[in-house]
């Protein structure tokens, strides 16, 4: 199917194409007058780029947008948006006049930046400039992995094209370099960017701050570079993007010269066009300029509107022509069409969790990073839709799924990814191959999470299921001292809304949390693992690991109401069981609860809640190798908090515990000082 260009009716003359593109413009110049918000400029700049890729080249279907086959489209300059929703309501998607109308307004489906699953068409949220890029080339690795598992010989049943629309910001955030270097090395010839060359930033000319030669830097990433001189040059662009359709070893980069605020006499080139209203004089200035009537308002000439929605039914050809091939394909591949099924639909395979191992206990144990490596294995081998890896830590965070193969060129069917030394870029590339229905996981460092943040908060608001291994989550790093010793990491991401963020404490916890992992459809999962070995505790003497499920559950209790209440999570839930023998020693009753999920326990009932910490026992202590802050929520006014208030330190992890006080003897002290308190 790629292989050849969709064919479309052309008109005898340019002045249709003409009459479409001033459409674009106006339709976004029109829209963020009304809301008196936004950024006319890129939208009037790149009004033809657009026309050209959805009106020459696109397979999409705008009755359905969630197509499988379909090209993706991702505005990664997201500041663009009202391009994007221009030609979405253009071509006949569920986006009427009226929502055009209701731009950057509450409840509107045309909000500032785009957003995946609220506005139809749109495929990831983009707005923080790189991210889209990088998505882009998760989306693109799905394809080529889609199309390696189920194209059988001839039968071609995936082989869509990736686009990418991007800024000058886009190429000076440091996260595009990250995913085009990986971009390159993977031979993604699916992938094309087309980069809106405008020279103009919000402060000013480009030139202020940037002057990269972007050829060469892609040249050396190993990317076919193409150049349009002129982005309305219709026929420079139809032809550049055909070429770049006919690239079978390299992704392609199509460098596109335009104006931002094109045809704005005053605004023109101007810093001025890129983020805000044109003004309404300006406005009608421009479209005089455009030969448009100048007091019309969303004016979308029937021509126009016949023309370009003619792609409903254009779409609806294409995907019946492939459900054709599909269904002809499913009956030759029942196993492989029951796996696509079950991606399409978010469905988990019967008994994908069945060799999830039960560790048995052994005071000694084993460090969660190695708990999780034999569960994620264990997954892997009954889920074959999942794939990740590693930000090159893959030895220390024990992301590698063993029995399989790296994710290469020439053997795009391998689930191991290589991301290098990459977080930003990994972060975003797995958003991309979360919302093409795969299920994602990377890995790397707790303290390294604040590379790739702005990634894993999107994932956050686009409620994608990623799974994210941070392992080497405490000051227990050790010796590698207090630029690797993660302190306000865990606390950061507990606060981001969406995020479930779950630290295990022992084996069967891990394996509990990489279940909840997997079952997840709409929230991130921030799995927080420890370098060091933790006791794998006997779970016919304590609470069953399942009570993970709850967030919080009684991990070791006493009889009648306890005097004290002990909250552990991750490595230190046994410096709670160790102080509850202490206490009781001195004729203490202390209960020690699990509480490895904040967000889990808060969506329990009241009932629940209150049998794990009832109101009633207020002498409470919490012990986390963390950032204190948040705990008081659980442990109250008259609690205490053995927590980590400064940076970490270089020594072994056994002599940095004991420096900063996480000692079973600490939290005895902790427990008789909110005691006292409470008896005041």
């Amino acid at each position: 199917m790629s292989a050849n260009v969709q064919q479309i009716e052309t008109t005898k003359a340019s002045e249709l194409d003409q009459l479409c593109v001033n459409t674009i413009r106006t339709l976004s110049i029109d829209a963020i007058q009304k809301a008196n918000s936004g950024h006319p400029g890129a939208p009037m700049g790149l009004a033809p780029v657009a026309y050209v890729l959805w009106d020459r080249f696109l397979r999409y279907n705008p009755a359905n947008p969630r197509w499988a086959n379909r090209d993706r489209v991702l505005l990664s300059a997201g500041h663009a948006s009202m391009l994007l929703y221009s030609m979405l309501h253009l071509t006949g998607y569920d986006l009427p006049l009226s929502e055009i109308k209701n731009f950057r307004q509450l409840g509107s489906k045309c909000p500032g930046h785009p957003e995946y699953n609220l506005t139809p068409g749109v495929e990831i949220t983009t707005g923080p400039l790189g991210q889209g890029v990088a998505n882009s080339v998760g989306m693109a690795i799905t394809e080529r992995w889609l199309a390696a598992h189920f194209n059988q010989n001839a039968d071609k049943i995936f082989d869509y094209r990736v686009y990418a629309i991007c800024s000058d910001g886009d190429m000076m955030e440091g996260i595009s370099h990250e995913a085009a270097a990986l971009a390159g090395h993977l031979k993604l010839s699916n992938l094309i960017w087309l980069y809106d060359s405008n020279h103009i930033s919000l402060d000013g000319p480009t030139s202020l701050a940037y002057t990269d030669d972007v050829e060469s830097r892609f040249k050396g990433y190993h990317w076919n570079v193409l150049t349009v001189e002129d982005a309305n040059d219709l026929k420079a662009m139809e032809a550049a993007i055909r070429t770049a359709q006919s690239e079978t070893t390299r992704p392609t980069l199509i460098i596109v010269h335009s104006h931002i605020g094109y045809g704005s006499p005053n605004k023109q080139d101007k810093s001025a066009a890129h983020g805000e209203p044109l003004g309404v004089e300006e406005v009608k200035a421009t479209k005089r300029f455009y030969g448009w009537p100048e007091d019309a308002q969303f004016l979308i000439p029937e021509k126009v509107s016949a023309h370009m929605g003619k792609a409903v039914e254009r779409g609806k050809k294409l995907e019946a022509e492939w459900q054709a091939k599909y269904e002809a394909w499913a009956k030759k591949n029942p196993e492989l069409a029951q796996q696509w099924d079950a991606i399409a639909t978010g469905k988990l395979p019967e008994g994908w969790d069945k060799d999830i191992p039960v560790f048995p206990a052994d005071a000694k144990g084993l460090a969660t990073r190695e708990a999780g490596s034999k569960v994620l294995n264990a997954i892997a081998a009954k889920l074959p839709w999942i794939m990740g890896g590693s930000a090159d830590l893959e030895s220390s965070n024990k992301t590698r799924i063993t029995s399989d193969t790296d994710f290469q060129s020439g053997n795009y069917g391998g689930r191991v990814l290589r991301f290098g030394v990459r977080e930003m870029g990994m972060g975003a590339i797995l958003n991309g191959i979360a919302a093409s229905g795969m299920r994602a996981f990377g890995g790397t460092f707790m303290v390294f999470s604040d590379y790739m943040r702005a990634a894993v908060r999107l994932a956050a608001v686009m409620e994608l299921p990623v799974t994210y291994v941070f392992t080497h989550d405490s000051i227990a790093v050790g010796e590698d001292g207090p630029t690797h010793e993660p302190v306000e990491q865990i606390m950061s991401l507990r606060v981001m809304p969406h995020m479930r963020v779950i630290r295990p404490a022992d084996a069967n916890e891990t394996a509990v949390a990489w279940k909840l992992a997997v079952e997840s459809k709409s929230h991130p999962t921030a799995l927080a693992l420890t370098r060091q070995a933790v006791p794998t505790f006997d779970r016919s003497k304590y609470g069953s690991a399942e009570g993970l499920r709850k967030g919080a559950y009684i991990f070791s209790d006493v009889d009648g109401t306890p005097d004290v209440i002990l909250i552990g999570t991750g490595s230190e839930l046994q410096l709670a069981l160790q102080a509850q023998e202490k206490l009781a020693a001195e004729g203490l009753k202390a209960r020690v609860v699990s509480m490895p999920c904040w967000d889990l326990f808060d969506e329990q009932t009241a009932e629940y809640k209150e049998s794990v910490l009832p109101r009633a026992v207020r002498a409470r202590v919490a012990v986390e190798a963390g950032a204190p802050i948040g705990w008081e929520h659980y442990v109250g006014l008259e609690g205490r908090v053995v927590g980590q208030n400064q940076f970490g330190a270089s020594a072994p992890a056994k002599e940095v515990f004991k420096h900063f006080n996480f000692t079973a003897e600490n939290v005895v002290a902790k427990a008789r000082e909110s005691l006292a308190a409470v008896s005041k």
